[in-house]
């Protein structure tokens, strides 16, 4: 694509919504003239209606959508009406399939419409009942039994083929999603699947080249992507994320739901033998029950325990793809859960790949809108999606812009007067709605 095009006008201004199990977060933003993502703002809320990556409580979600999408909207003096919604769950699938069309114009060159013709085949397939088709993603093209093209555009030909990676997912699922969003007042312009979203925010062109896994360690599932020369080649959703790491701490050290997340956000490591024997962590007891003491070496033997078991479901996912030997690239781990202490030497020692923490603040764009500590927060790894979402959703809309020229494309448009904005900003923070419940006070901990 042609980036010169796209800077000469104003980018349009687009939105990612994140529906995750432990956050629903919204990021609005466009493309800067240096080509670099500007996220205008951002807004997120607790998940309460979420279970594994997929909607179980109608109400409870559109409730955290409409905070997370008032709080962005308000931050970026943006009224929001269409969003890019990212999918995942334990219901994705994904198969591959061969499409092929024949050209009866010969004298013209294969063009975009074809490509589009196929592509459109695919979402025609008859597939299992209750399932529906996602996406349609092109791997290598034949051109008059020319294999391996991975362009076609421009050539002459009369037999074009393709093969196809094909994800699917309940139809259910797809529509309670759809669901929340609309009830909400907004309208989805695209499903994405958010190990997508995720590898458009932390991976570069090299790394896909090269052949690379994503590991997107989510609240309640791990969503892994596997790219070779440039494409997508295999994915998967496992039912195991951050959550399950916070149940095992809650059973195994006897402690509430709330005090094992904080005890595995602050004091958790994936690698036990990097612990020290003596160090103590004292959690507040039940009321009129004495402090409990938790030693932080036995807190890491249970995280790297189910650690340990996710990064074995991931491994068996590389196994079965068949491109064990040609990652050169290694592992990307992405997500909530990419953040606990020593997590990629766990998973170079199980896998025996290189691995590295994926940021997604390479794509982003020197910001002077949003407070600096929001900015700094958006290079975590907890927002790969959503960032990722919004690449995707940009990337649409020039591709539209570009091929497809449509008489009216659906924008987030700009209302809000700053008045407006900064009144309903104080709303939404006098109304006590926060992101996490921190009940535990830092004094409350003490370290031996």
């Amino acid at each position: 694509m042609d980036k010169s095009s796209t800077q000469e006008k104003s980018s349009p201004i687009v939105v990612g919504l994140d529906i995750g199990t432990t956050k629903i977060c919204a990021i609005v933003g466009r493309r800067s003239k240096n080509g670099k993502i500007e996220v205008l703002g951002i807004g997120k809320a607790e998940s309460a209606g979420v279970t594994r990556g997929m909607v179980s409580n109608i109400d409870k979600t559109v409730q955290g959508i409409s905070v997370a999408v008032d709080i962005a909207g308000a931050q970026s003096n943006v009224e929001i009406r269409v969003v890019n919604v990212g999918i995942a769950g334990q219901h994705i699938k994904s198969l591959q399939h061969r499409g092929l069309i024949t050209r009866r114009d010969i004298t013209s060159e294969i063009s975009r419409k074809d490509i589009d013709k196929l592509i459109e085949d695919m979402y025609n397939l008859v597939m299992p009942p209750g399932e529906e088709i996602i996406h349609v993603l092109p791997q290598e093209f034949t051109v008059d039994n020319e294999p391996g093209i991975k362009d076609p555009i421009g050539m002459a030909g009369v037999r074009l083929e393709a093969n196809f990676h094909i994800i699917s997912g309940q139809v259910t699922a797809i529509k309670n999603i759809v669901k929340c969003v609309n009830k909400t007042g907004l309208e989805s312009s695209e499903l994405i699947l958010e190990p997508l979203a995720s590898s458009e925010a932390v991976l570069s062109d090299e790394e896909k080249e090269a052949g690379v896994v994503l590991v997107d360690i989510g609240g309640g599932t791990t969503d892994v992507a596997i790219f070779h020369e440039g494409i997508i080649r295999h994915t998967a959703v496992i039912p195991f994320g951050g959550n399950s790491i916070t149940e095992d701490i809650r059973e195994g050290c006897s402690v509430m739901r709330n005090i094992a997340e904080q005890l595995k956000i602050r004091f958790g490591s994936a690698l036990a033998d990097e612990n020290k024997e003596n160090e103590i962590v004292c959690v507040p007891g039940l009321r009129g029950r004495e402090a409990k003491e938790i030693s932080v070496k036995n807190l890491a033997f249970v995280i790297q325990a189910r650690m340990e078991e996710i990064i074995e479901h991931v491994f068996y996912e590389i196994k079965s793809s068949g491109y064990e030997k040609k990652l050169i690239a290694g592992i990307v781990i992405t997500g909530g859960g990419a953040q606990l202490k020593h997590l990629a030497q766990l998973v170079e020692y199980t896998t025996g790949l290189d691995c590295r923490i994926g940021l997604p603040n390479e794509h982003l764009a020197k910001n002077e809108v949003l407070p600096k500590q929001v900015y700094e927060e958006l290079q975590s790894p907890t927002f790969a999606t959503g960032i990722g979402l919004l690449i995707k959703g940009i990337q649409k809309m020039e591709y539209n812009d570009i091929f497809e020229a449509p008489a009216e494309i659906k924008v987030a448009k700009t209302k809000f007067s700053e008045d407006k904005k900064f009144g309903l900003l104080s709303k939404i923070l006098e109304s006590g709605k926060k992101f996490i419940k921190d009940d535990i006070k830092d004094e409350d901990f003490l370290k031996q």
